[in-house]
């Protein structure tokens, strides 16, 4: 499917994105934590570049994911739906 706004989800749509996104806040804070070790090591050793860019991204796509989770919590329980 492609990334639609979730207003626009039916309630089956919701439901099944629900179900394929369900978050894992262990694993993600662990993840941030491990990828902000490789940054903080890359500014020790002065090594700038995808050492220090890559984990940057991977941060930021975690964090943005993060956000659409809690917009797809708000809308369902707006609907009143439950998993």
């Amino acid at each position: 499917m492609s990334e639609k706004n979730l207003s626009e989800l039916t309630n089956e749509e919701l439901l099944e994105e629900a179900k394929r996104n369900k978050p894992k806040p262990i694993f993600t804070a662990t993840f941030i934590g491990i990828l902000i070790g490789i940054i903080i090591y890359s500014i020790v050793q002065n090594t700038w570049g995808l050492v220090t860019l890559v984990p940057l991204f991977l941060i930021y796509q975690l964090l943005k994911r993060s956000k659409r989770n809690d917009e797809l919590e708000k809308l369902m329980e707006e609907r009143k739906l439950k998993l």
